[in-house]
């Protein structure tokens, strides 16, 4: 593959943002792949696929928390790599760099032991039963082995895309995502090993995008290397990364506390079947909002590269268009799946009570979707212009202020009952959304007045 690098100070701004979200979003897609398809595999598991898939689902907090690691670092460091290569400081980037490396690598031990000693408890807290605990176990045992790679493939590939190699970015997902699914029916039905079979093909197809990732940083054709000299950890540079990263965090964090309010206050009041219902809508849920990740993670390079250049009236430029662009999309996709909610269960299972107990909650649970668009717009900006502060509180707004009270409280208002947990994500993208959004306009606007009004070519 041709390596292309896109320069962000030169050229029309929409096109510098898609020549980077475009292969992001792809690489979205195919990142997806990893846990989708493992989940679209295990809920045909033959007499096991409902409870198989429910299993699996109680595992989503504890993969979105080491996610969360992941962004912490990835997140944080990407942006100050770009900013500093704005300003032409590439020694700078490059310890950056090495210093999130470093913090990956030892987080990852640490989560994989931690994990290892305390499953049990942490699944069944999580809204595992007795029936469901031994897929999760499977699952999880096996996924855990796997948390170097996991952080290093997907915390390291922003920084291909920070140095503007956006195919580069996509083809480190590509590879693991093809090899996930070819190893997953192979292992799952071939070789009969069920939900563990699923966790093998995906740590051994994130091994190989980790490796893939650490062959290009440290290869020729990188602007930033990966460097032994660089990787000394430096306490005021690992402060600036955390202080950026965190709202990234706090968000897939808080991510991860919904999913165990859910799916705690779902096995109460509807049983393992909800508990099914919420992994599907969670999965459907990381479909449709992989465009919109993609554009605004594809937007932040280019708004850090240009605000640290000062640069304002492209940063403008390129939030108006990312805006637009994902406000729209949302809505789109909330049309879609107001006319086709079978359609989206059956992908991942085709059994009757799941379609009947499903499409209600999908209905609801996307009611007012393109609020979600708002939330991310605001969010991204934030932290490619290094607002940590604000990018943090609102993630903690939406999530913990928001959802997760209402998810405990709405189930005992009236007749209510699971319908309110799912009423909880609607609620919360209105009010967390049009928050985030418009204080982003109130405070960042005003600031971007200043600088050099460079107008896109």
């Amino acid at each position: 593959m041709k390596v292309h690098q896109t320069d962000f100070s030169k050229g029309n701004v929409y096109r510098n943002i898609l020549e980077v979200a475009i292969p992001m979003t792809l690489a979205q897609l195919l990142n997806l792949l990893y846990n989708v398809v493992d989940r679209m595999y295990i809920g045909r598991i033959p007499g096991a696929g409902t409870t198989a898939l429910t299993g699996v689902g109680v595992c989503f907090p504890l993969i979105t928390l080491i996610t969360a690691f992941t962004y912490l670092y990835g997140n944080g460091g990407s942006p100050l790599c770009s900013m500093e290569l704005g300003r032409e400081h590439h020694e700078e980037a490059e310890k950056i760099m090495g210093n999130c490396f470093v913090l990956l690598l030892g987080t990852s031990v640490v989560l994989m032991v931690i994990g290892y000693l305390f499953y049990k408890p942490v699944l069944y807290g999580f809204g595992a039963s007795d029936t469901t605990f031994a897929y999760a176990r499977e699952y999880i045992r096996i996924y855990l082995i796997g948390t170097p790679f996991v952080m290093i493939s997907l915390g390291l590939n922003p920084f291909i895309n920070a140095q503007g190699f956006g195919n580069m970015g996509m083809l480190t997902v590509l590879i693991g995502a093809v090899l996930n699914i070819v190893l997953d029916p192979l292992f799952i039905f071939v070789l009969h090993m069920g939900v563990k079979g699923a966790a093998l093909a995906t740590i051994i197809s994130q091994m190989c995008s980790g490796i893939w990732v650490l062959r290009f940083l440290t290869g020729k054709k990188a602007i930033l290397h990966l460097k032994k000299e660089a990787m000394k950890l430096q306490w005021k540079r690992v402060k600036a990364i955390l202080s950026l990263g965190v709202s990234a965090f706090v968000m897939q964090f808080t991510n991860s506390l919904v999913q165990i309010f859910c799916n705690s206050t779902l096995q109460v009041w509807g049983g393992d079947i909800y508990v099914g219902v919420m992994t599907v809508l969670t999965s459907i849920r990381e479909i449709v909002t992989m465009i919109v990740h993609g554009l605004t993670n594809g937007s932040a390079p280019v708004m850090s590269f240009n605000y640290g250049e000062k640069a304002y009236g492209k940063v403008k430029q390129a939030i108006k268009f990312v805006t637009v662009t994902c406000f729209c999309y949302a809505m789109f996709v909330w049309g879609i799946i107001k006319v086709m909610p079978g359609f989206f269960i059956r992908i991942f299972n085709s059994q009757p009570e799941m379609i009947t107990r499903g499409v209600p909650a999908l209905h609801i649970y996307f009611f007012g979707f393109c609020f979600m668009a708002l939330q991310f717009t605001g969010q991204s900006v934030f932290v490619a212009l290094g607002k940590s502060k604000r990018a943090t509180f609102f993630s903690i707004f939406r999530k913990v202020i928001i959802v997760v009270p209402l998810t405990v409280f709405l189930p005992h208002i009236g007749n209510l009952g699971v319908d309110g947990v799912f009423w909880a994500e609607p609620i919360s993208n209105l009010i967390g959304g049009c928050a985030c959004f418009f204080t982003m306009l109130l405070t960042i606007l005003p600031e971007l007045k200043e600088g050099k009004e460079e107008p896109a070519k």
